[in-house]
């Protein structure tokens, strides 16, 4: 397996990881902690698809954190 390879394995798993996040905030009191969760995982999605040259999926995964910040700022940011 190459070090691409390992770049979008992981990118996999830390967007799928981000996705978890998001979805247990509808299931808690306080989504403070999750919805900073998801922010890192996204973050760090980001940055192995980066590193395994694959602008189109960074662009792909900023565009779904940003949309998952804004839903969280519309419905739990009091």
């Amino acid at each position: 397996m190459t070090t691409s390879d390992d770049e979008l394995r992981q990118m996999a798993e830390f967007e799928a990881l981000a996705e978890k996040a998001y979805d247990d905030m509808y299931k808690t009191r306080y989504p403070m902690g999750l919805y900073s969760d998801f922010k890192d995982f996204f973050d760090l999605a980001i940055s192995a698809a980066e590193r395994a040259g694959r602008p189109d999926e960074a662009a792909r995964l900023s565009k779904r954190r940003e949309h998952c910040r804004e839903v969280y700022r519309k419905h739990f940011d009091y």
